[in-house]
């Protein structure tokens, strides 16, 4: 193994006790801002929330959604991972890193960027002001700040091992088309825009806004990508063994051999 690899390795077969601490520490903050944020005392005041499709019209929620679902997943995979279980502990390793890699890190890194840079550019069209006497500052920023701190907490306390990128970045894509085929089918049945800025764009406005939103996705992935090679080295499209798996034993009998 290149250092790169070993370092990889050694974090796989070795899991702290503490990092399954920290996963339940996050998914306990998710899952109060998730709880929170669908509370009767939002949802009573929300105009978004009566409307057609709900909060799931709003790629913020499933964001948080999926947040809180990544983060519980760590959280599991890391107990199973004490235990001699490693037929659930590989394959949740092996979900961990497909929603890592292909979600939780570009969706969570773009709704932190567009969601700003669209805000300090005029916040109107993407969070009115009449906002500020439903949603709490706080709420805000845990949907739209802290997750970009978390998903680099993540990607700095484990390493993932990443899909190629053609896979990767398919698998992406079509999350990407499905909301926006989402977003059209609301407009279609309810005449309402998800988002206040879309009703501001002429026809070739709307296509180049939704065409440059979603490939800007593409260069997100490959940068957790980079910043992933970038901690742990190695490839990262290579598979880590597991604690306990045959590879790992088999790897351990030929040093033995080796030595002999």
């Amino acid at each position: 193994l290149g250092r790169g690899s070993a370092k990889m390795a050694a974090s796989v077969s070795h899991p702290k006790p503490w990092h399954g601490i920290i996963h339940l520490l996050i998914f306990v903050w998710y899952m109060f801002t998730l709880c929170y944020n669908c509370s009767q005392l939002i949802s009573s005041r929300h105009p978004g929330t009566q409307s057609y499709g709900g909060r799931w019209k709003y790629l913020t929620f499933i964001n948080l959604v999926l947040q809180t679902v990544f983060f519980g997943v760590c959280f599991v995979t890391d107990v199973t991972q004490l235990f001699p279980l490693r037929v659930v502990s590989s394959f949740l390793t092996k979900l961990r890193n497909v929603l890592f890699s292909v979600l939780a890190f570009p969706l969570g890194s773009f709704v932190f960027l567009s969601f700003w840079s669209i805000y300090l550019y005029d916040r109107e069209l993407v969070y009115p002001k009449r906002l500020d006497d439903i949603i709490p500052v706080w709420l805000n920023h845990a949907l739209h700040t802290v997750i970009l701190p978390l998903v680099l907490v993540q990607l700095c306390l484990q390493p993932h091992q990443y899909p190629s990128r053609k896979k990767g970045i398919l698998g992406l894509a079509l999350f990407i088309a499905l909301y926006l085929a989402w977003v059209l089918w609301i407009h279609h049945v309810s005449g309402i825009w998800v988002y206040p800025i879309l009703a501001h764009l002429s026809s070739v406005g709307f296509v180049v806004f939704l065409a440059a939103s979603a490939i800007s996705l593409a260069p997100l992935y490959l940068l957790g990508e980079m910043l992933s090679h970038l901690r742990w080295g190695g490839d990262l499209n290579k598979p880590v063994l597991a604690p306990g798996s045959s590879g790992s034993k088999d790897s351990k009998r030929g040093k033995k051999k080796k030595k002999i």
